[in-house]
Protein backbone atom coordinates (compact mmCIF):
# COMPACT_ATOMS: atom_id res chain seq x y z
CA UNK A 1 0.00 0.00 0.00
CA UNK A 2 2.84 2.32 0.94
CA UNK A 3 3.82 1.57 -2.49
CA UNK A 4 0.82 2.95 -4.21
CA UNK A 5 0.33 5.79 -2.17
CA UNK A 6 4.34 6.82 -3.33
CA UNK A 7 2.48 6.32 -6.92
CA UNK A 8 0.27 9.16 -6.24
CA UNK A 9 1.87 11.18 -4.41
CA UNK A 10 4.81 11.20 -7.06
CA UNK A 11 2.61 11.66 -9.58
CA UNK A 12 0.70 14.57 -8.27
CA UNK A 13 3.81 16.21 -7.17
CA UNK A 14 5.37 16.16 -10.80
CA UNK A 15 2.03 17.68 -11.84
CA UNK A 16 1.95 20.78 -8.99
CA UNK A 17 5.86 21.13 -10.26
CA UNK A 18 4.89 21.77 -13.45
CA UNK A 19 2.08 23.36 -13.41
CA UNK A 20 3.73 25.97 -10.90
CA UNK A 21 6.85 26.30 -13.43
CA UNK A 22 4.48 27.46 -16.30
CA UNK A 23 2.78 29.77 -13.81
CA UNK A 24 5.90 31.17 -12.77
CA UNK A 25 7.20 31.51 -16.05
CA UNK A 26 4.49 33.36 -17.09
CA UNK A 27 4.27 35.72 -13.89
CA UNK A 28 8.41 36.38 -14.42
CA UNK A 29 7.87 37.26 -18.18
CA UNK A 30 4.93 39.34 -16.63
CA UNK A 31 6.95 41.04 -14.23
CA UNK A 32 10.37 42.17 -16.80
CA UNK A 33 7.16 43.43 -19.54
CA UNK A 34 5.90 45.62 -16.42
CA UNK A 35 9.85 46.91 -15.03
CA UNK A 36 10.62 47.79 -18.39
CA UNK A 37 8.64 50.79 -18.37
CA UNK A 38 10.86 52.17 -15.29
CA UNK A 39 14.21 51.60 -16.97
CA UNK A 40 16.37 54.90 -16.38
CA UNK A 41 19.17 56.30 -14.91
CA UNK A 42 20.77 53.58 -13.41
CA UNK A 43 18.26 51.36 -13.13
CA UNK A 44 19.28 49.08 -16.31
CA UNK A 45 17.89 46.24 -17.93
CA UNK A 46 20.20 43.63 -15.22
CA UNK A 47 19.30 46.00 -12.44
CA UNK A 48 15.34 45.00 -13.46
CA UNK A 49 16.70 41.32 -13.79
CA UNK A 50 18.33 41.80 -10.19
CA UNK A 51 15.35 42.60 -9.03
CA UNK A 52 12.71 40.32 -10.71
CA UNK A 53 14.78 37.45 -8.96
CA UNK A 54 14.44 38.86 -5.25
CA UNK A 55 11.21 38.94 -5.54
CA UNK A 56 10.86 35.31 -6.40
CA UNK A 57 9.95 33.91 -3.50
CA UNK A 58 7.44 35.70 -2.83
CA UNK A 59 5.87 35.00 -6.63
CA UNK A 60 6.24 31.32 -5.84
CA UNK A 61 4.31 31.72 -2.39
CA UNK A 62 1.84 33.74 -3.93
CA UNK A 63 0.91 30.91 -6.96
CA UNK A 64 1.28 27.73 -4.32
CA UNK A 65 -2.33 27.46 -3.69
CA UNK A 66 -3.40 27.83 -7.51
CA UNK A 67 -0.31 25.19 -8.61
CA UNK A 68 -2.13 22.63 -5.91
CA UNK A 69 -5.52 22.91 -7.35
CA UNK A 70 -4.52 22.55 -11.33
CA UNK A 71 -1.22 20.30 -10.52
CA UNK A 72 -3.62 17.88 -8.55
CA UNK A 73 -6.59 18.22 -11.18
CA UNK A 74 -4.04 17.19 -14.14
CA UNK A 75 -2.09 14.75 -11.95
CA UNK A 76 -5.37 12.82 -10.61
CA UNK A 77 -7.01 12.99 -14.21
CA UNK A 78 -3.98 11.22 -16.06
CA UNK A 79 -4.66 8.94 -13.40
CA UNK A 80 -8.05 8.96 -14.49
CA UNK A 81 -7.74 8.96 -17.93
CA UNK A 82 -5.72 5.54 -17.61
CA UNK A 83 -8.41 3.89 -15.41
CA UNK A 84 -5.79 3.66 -12.73
CA UNK A 85 -8.11 4.95 -10.71
CA UNK A 86 -10.96 3.11 -11.79
CA UNK A 87 -8.45 -0.39 -10.83
CA UNK A 88 -7.87 1.08 -7.53
CA UNK A 89 -11.25 1.73 -6.48
CA UNK A 90 -12.33 -2.09 -8.05
CA UNK A 91 -9.38 -3.22 -5.53
CA UNK A 92 -11.38 -1.80 -2.55
CA UNK A 93 -9.18 1.15 -1.67
CA UNK A 94 -11.25 3.79 -0.62
CA UNK A 95 -11.55 7.75 -1.84
CA UNK A 96 -10.65 8.53 1.17
CA UNK A 97 -7.25 6.44 1.06
CA UNK A 98 -6.60 8.25 -1.78
CA UNK A 99 -7.49 11.83 -1.16
CA UNK A 100 -4.89 11.35 1.72
CA UNK A 101 -2.16 9.87 -1.02
CA UNK A 102 -2.79 13.17 -2.40
CA UNK A 103 -2.63 15.49 0.26
CA UNK A 104 1.08 13.88 1.09
CA UNK A 105 3.54 15.80 -1.58
CA UNK A 106 0.87 19.05 -0.74
CA UNK A 107 2.21 18.93 3.14
CA UNK A 108 5.68 19.57 1.45
CA UNK A 109 3.80 22.75 -0.30
CA UNK A 110 2.41 23.76 3.07
CA UNK A 111 5.58 23.75 4.48
CA UNK A 112 7.24 25.62 2.10
CA UNK A 113 4.81 28.42 2.18
CA UNK A 114 5.24 28.30 6.01
CA UNK A 115 9.30 28.71 5.61
CA UNK A 116 9.07 31.00 2.77
CA UNK A 117 6.64 33.57 4.51
CA UNK A 118 8.04 33.45 7.65
CA UNK A 119 11.75 33.15 6.82
CA UNK A 120 12.67 34.13 3.15
CA UNK A 121 10.57 36.84 1.83
CA UNK A 122 10.71 39.28 4.38
CA UNK A 123 14.72 39.91 3.68
CA UNK A 124 14.31 39.24 -0.34
CA UNK A 125 11.31 41.95 -0.88
CA UNK A 126 13.35 43.82 1.34
CA UNK A 127 16.71 43.39 -0.60
CA UNK A 128 14.97 43.94 -4.09
CA UNK A 129 12.90 47.05 -3.35
CA UNK A 130 16.25 48.92 -1.77
CA UNK A 131 18.43 47.44 -4.48
CA UNK A 132 16.22 49.25 -6.58
CA UNK A 133 15.98 52.45 -4.95
CA UNK A 134 19.63 52.38 -4.72
CA UNK A 135 20.12 51.39 -8.84
CA UNK A 136 17.45 54.55 -9.67
CA UNK A 137 19.66 56.54 -7.59
CA UNK A 138 16.95 57.39 -5.04
CA UNK A 139 19.64 58.41 -2.20
CA UNK A 140 18.72 62.14 -1.95
CA UNK A 141 16.09 63.48 0.51
CA UNK A 142 13.10 62.11 -1.37
CA UNK A 143 9.08 62.92 -0.29
CA UNK A 144 6.71 61.44 2.10
CA UNK A 145 5.86 59.12 -0.02
CA UNK A 146 8.82 56.85 -0.56
CA UNK A 147 10.90 55.80 1.99
CA UNK A 148 10.25 54.90 6.12
CA UNK A 149 9.43 57.18 8.42
CA UNK A 150 10.35 56.61 12.31
CA UNK A 151 10.74 58.93 15.35
CA UNK A 152 13.75 58.36 17.67
CA UNK A 153 14.71 60.36 20.60
CA UNK A 154 13.05 63.64 19.70
CA UNK A 155 13.87 63.53 15.94
CA UNK A 156 11.97 62.41 13.16
CA UNK A 157 13.67 59.86 10.94
CA UNK A 158 13.62 59.39 7.07
CA UNK A 159 15.28 56.97 5.44
CA UNK A 160 15.04 55.90 1.73
CA UNK A 161 16.38 52.44 1.55
CA UNK A 162 17.00 50.28 3.95
CA UNK A 163 19.57 46.92 3.25
CA UNK A 164 19.15 43.26 5.56
CA UNK A 165 22.53 43.22 7.82
CA UNK A 166 22.06 46.89 9.27
CA UNK A 167 23.05 49.45 5.99
CA UNK A 168 20.62 52.31 5.43
CA UNK A 169 20.92 54.95 2.42
CA UNK A 170 20.09 58.85 2.62
CA UNK A 171 18.92 59.16 6.20
CA UNK A 172 17.21 62.43 6.90
CA UNK A 173 16.72 63.42 10.71
CA UNK A 174 14.64 66.66 11.50
CA UNK A 175 14.82 67.79 15.26
CA UNK A 176 12.53 70.31 16.65
CA UNK A 177 12.27 72.64 20.11
CA UNK A 178 8.91 72.32 22.43
CA UNK A 179 7.23 74.96 20.15
CA UNK A 180 7.33 72.87 17.14
CA UNK A 181 9.87 75.04 15.32
CA UNK A 182 12.61 73.08 13.04
CA UNK A 183 15.57 73.31 14.79
CA UNK A 184 18.15 71.30 13.18
CA UNK A 185 18.41 68.78 9.68
CA UNK A 186 21.08 66.36 9.06
CA UNK A 187 21.37 64.08 5.65
CA UNK A 188 23.84 61.34 5.55
CA UNK A 189 24.13 59.71 2.54
CA UNK A 190 24.85 56.25 4.20
CA UNK A 191 25.04 54.90 7.49
CA UNK A 192 26.44 50.81 8.70
CA UNK A 193 25.51 49.67 12.20
CA UNK A 194 28.26 48.42 14.43
CA UNK A 195 29.23 48.18 17.91
CA UNK A 196 25.98 48.77 19.06
CA UNK A 197 26.05 52.38 17.30
CA UNK A 198 25.59 53.88 13.72
CA UNK A 199 28.24 55.17 11.42
CA UNK A 200 27.33 57.97 9.10
CA UNK A 201 29.18 59.08 6.20
CA UNK A 202 29.02 62.03 3.96
CA UNK A 203 26.64 64.03 6.67
CA UNK A 204 25.30 67.20 5.83
CA UNK A 205 24.30 69.34 8.70
CA UNK A 206 21.87 72.64 8.78
CA UNK A 207 21.71 74.43 12.45
CA UNK A 208 18.58 76.57 12.41
CA UNK A 209 18.58 79.89 14.67
CA UNK A 210 16.08 82.99 14.72
CA UNK A 211 19.15 84.97 13.13
CA UNK A 212 20.72 82.59 11.14
CA UNK A 213 21.50 78.97 9.39
CA UNK A 214 24.49 77.51 9.98
CA UNK A 215 25.58 74.43 7.87
CA UNK A 216 28.27 72.17 8.27
CA UNK A 217 29.45 68.65 6.56
CA UNK A 218 31.09 65.87 8.32
CA UNK A 219 33.00 62.99 6.36
CA UNK A 220 32.16 60.65 9.17
CA UNK A 221 29.96 60.91 12.56
CA UNK A 222 28.44 58.82 14.95
CA UNK A 223 25.10 58.52 15.52
CA UNK A 224 23.62 56.88 19.08
CA UNK A 225 20.38 55.33 18.74
CA UNK A 226 18.36 53.07 20.07
CA UNK A 227 17.02 52.38 16.01
CA UNK A 228 18.59 48.44 15.45
CA UNK A 229 18.59 46.76 12.29
CA UNK A 230 15.98 44.02 13.18
CA UNK A 231 13.36 47.13 13.55
CA UNK A 232 13.73 46.91 9.49
CA UNK A 233 12.26 43.93 9.24
CA UNK A 234 9.11 45.26 10.94
CA UNK A 235 9.07 48.67 9.67
CA UNK A 236 8.24 48.15 5.67
CA UNK A 237 5.76 49.60 3.30
CA UNK A 238 3.53 46.59 2.10
CA UNK A 239 1.90 44.48 4.77
CA UNK A 240 2.87 41.38 2.09
CA UNK A 241 6.28 42.02 3.08
CA UNK A 242 6.01 41.08 6.82
CA UNK A 243 6.26 38.05 8.33
CA UNK A 244 2.48 36.42 10.14
CA UNK A 245 5.38 36.92 13.37
CA UNK A 246 6.22 40.34 12.68
CA UNK A 247 2.23 41.28 10.86
CA UNK A 248 0.86 39.98 14.15
CA UNK A 249 3.44 41.91 16.76
CA UNK A 250 2.54 45.41 14.14
CA UNK A 251 -1.14 45.03 14.12
CA UNK A 252 -1.18 44.72 17.78
CA UNK A 253 0.78 47.76 17.40
CA UNK A 254 -1.20 49.56 15.82
CA UNK A 255 -4.31 48.46 18.04
CA UNK A 256 -3.09 50.00 20.88
CA UNK A 257 -2.01 53.45 19.16
CA UNK A 258 -5.44 53.35 18.15
CA UNK A 259 -4.50 53.46 14.46
CA UNK A 260 -5.79 51.48 11.65
CA UNK A 261 -4.47 48.05 11.41
CA UNK A 262 -7.17 46.29 9.13
CA UNK A 263 -5.07 45.37 6.61
CA UNK A 264 -2.18 44.29 8.62
CA UNK A 265 -4.75 41.67 10.33
CA UNK A 266 -5.89 40.87 6.87
CA UNK A 267 -2.66 40.12 5.64
CA UNK A 268 -1.70 38.02 8.64
CA UNK A 269 -4.54 35.81 8.40
CA UNK A 270 -4.06 35.46 4.87
CA UNK A 271 -0.55 34.25 5.65
CA UNK A 272 -1.48 32.07 8.50
CA UNK A 273 -4.42 30.22 6.87
CA UNK A 274 -2.53 29.82 3.78
CA UNK A 275 -2.52 25.66 4.29
CA UNK A 276 -6.15 25.42 4.82
CA UNK A 277 -6.34 27.60 1.83
CA UNK A 278 -3.69 25.20 0.08
CA UNK A 279 -5.67 22.33 1.44
CA UNK A 280 -9.13 23.34 0.84
CA UNK A 281 -8.36 24.14 -3.15
CA UNK A 282 -6.65 20.25 -3.41
CA UNK A 283 -9.65 18.90 -1.47
CA UNK A 284 -12.28 20.94 -4.79
CA UNK A 285 -9.78 19.12 -7.14
CA UNK A 286 -10.10 15.68 -5.89
CA UNK A 287 -14.26 15.85 -5.75
CA UNK A 288 -13.98 17.23 -9.64
CA UNK A 289 -12.02 14.44 -10.37
CA UNK A 290 -14.39 11.92 -8.76
CA UNK A 291 -17.12 13.31 -9.98
CA UNK A 292 -18.30 15.84 -12.59
CA UNK A 293 -14.32 15.62 -14.73
CA UNK A 294 -14.10 11.91 -14.20
CA UNK A 295 -14.41 10.99 -18.24
CA UNK A 296 -13.44 14.25 -19.67
CA UNK A 297 -9.95 15.56 -21.17
CA UNK A 298 -6.54 16.94 -19.08
CA UNK A 299 -7.47 20.57 -21.38
CA UNK A 300 -11.13 20.05 -20.12
CA UNK A 301 -9.88 19.70 -16.73
CA UNK A 302 -7.18 22.58 -16.51
CA UNK A 303 -9.58 25.04 -17.78
CA UNK A 304 -11.76 24.03 -15.19
CA UNK A 305 -9.32 24.25 -12.80
CA UNK A 306 -8.25 27.83 -13.53
CA UNK A 307 -11.89 28.71 -13.64
CA UNK A 308 -12.21 27.76 -10.16
CA UNK A 309 -9.16 29.34 -9.00
CA UNK A 310 -9.86 32.90 -10.25
CA UNK A 311 -13.55 32.32 -8.47
CA UNK A 312 -11.90 31.77 -5.08
CA UNK A 313 -8.69 33.99 -5.48
CA UNK A 314 -11.72 37.06 -7.04
CA UNK A 315 -14.20 36.16 -3.67
CA UNK A 316 -11.47 36.30 -1.20
CA UNK A 317 -10.13 39.69 -2.83
CA UNK A 318 -13.21 40.99 -2.43
CA UNK A 319 -14.24 40.04 0.73
CA UNK A 320 -10.51 41.18 1.92
CA UNK A 321 -10.63 45.09 1.13
CA UNK A 322 -14.70 44.96 2.30
CA UNK A 323 -13.88 43.85 5.65
CA UNK A 324 -11.49 46.98 5.75
CA UNK A 325 -13.90 49.46 4.27
CA UNK A 326 -17.48 47.79 6.28
CA UNK A 327 -15.55 47.04 9.43
CA UNK A 328 -15.83 43.04 10.30
CA UNK A 329 -13.00 41.10 11.12
CA UNK A 330 -10.64 40.03 8.52
CA UNK A 331 -10.71 36.54 10.04
CA UNK A 332 -13.98 35.84 8.02
CA UNK A 333 -12.84 37.73 4.46
CA UNK A 334 -10.33 35.03 4.86
CA UNK A 335 -11.89 31.50 6.10
CA UNK A 336 -15.42 32.07 4.49
CA UNK A 337 -13.91 31.36 0.93
CA UNK A 338 -11.87 28.33 2.83
CA UNK A 339 -14.82 26.67 4.43
CA UNK A 340 -17.21 27.04 1.43
CA UNK A 341 -14.32 25.47 -0.80
CA UNK A 342 -14.17 22.69 2.10
CA UNK A 343 -18.14 22.53 1.85
CA UNK A 344 -18.22 21.70 -1.38
CA UNK A 345 -15.53 19.38 -1.57
CA UNK A 346 -17.07 17.32 0.85
CA UNK A 347 -20.51 17.37 -0.44
CA UNK A 348 -19.07 15.96 -3.92
CA UNK A 349 -16.95 13.45 -2.16
CA UNK A 350 -19.59 12.45 -0.79
CA UNK A 351 -22.08 12.37 -3.71
CA UNK A 352 -18.98 10.60 -5.60
CA UNK A 353 -19.21 7.51 -2.91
Amino acid sequence: MSRLDGYIARTVMLSILAVLMVILGLDVISAIVDQLGELEGGYQFGNMLEYVLWTLPERIYSQLGFSALVGCMVGLGTLASTSELTVMRASGISIGRIAWAVMKPVLVLIVLGLVLAELVIPMTNQEANSRKAIAKGELEAVGLEQGLWLQDDGEFVHFNAALPGGTLFGITRYRFDENHQLQKVVFSERGHFASGHWELQNSRQTTLTPERADSSIEARSVWDSDISPDLFAMVVPLPSDLSPRNLWSYAQFLDRKGEESGRYWLAFWKKVLQPLTIAGLVMMAISFIFGPLREVTTGLRVFMGVIVGIVFQTVQDMLGPSSVVFGFPPLIAVIVPILASFLLGWLMLKRAR
